[in-house]
């Protein structure tokens, strides 16, 4: 599948250690900023219980879920253990302070977490 980049907006539109929500048809996406002007982003529901993962708190490379407090890896959408589960990590860039995300997702189900999790 080719890979077709989205404009997102500005790197500035996006609080340092926060979140904007992506919303599509099947799929919200959450594009993450860190402190370090890193971004990422992540399908916008935590693995747990399906909370939203934009309206949780951003510490280093990691996201914790609002609801129960789940931690998950930015880049990888990973599950940090003790939990294990994952949800979809999509590819972004910056070019001249712009964010482009590509809507091909990293992983592909669910399934594919769980495998990657216990290999």
């Amino acid at each position: 599948m080719s890979q077709t980049w989205i404009k997102v907006g500005a790197l500035d539109d996006i609080p340092r250690l926060g979140a904007r929500v992506i919303r599509g048809p099947r799929v919200n996406i959450a594009v993450f900023r860190t402190g370090n002007d890193e971004v990422f982003a992540l399908e916008d529901r935590c693995p747990h219980k399906g909370g939203p993962l934009s309206q949780g708190i951003v510490f280093g490379r990691r996201v914790a879920c609002p609801l129960h407090e789940w931690v998950l890896e930015l880049k990888t959408g990973d599950a940090v253990a003790p939990d294990i589960g994952c949800t979809r990590a999509y590819p972004v860039r910056i070019d001249d302070g712009i964010i482009w995300l590509s809507l091909v997702a990293q992983r592909r189900s669910a399934a594919d977490c769980v495998s990657a999790v216990s290999a």
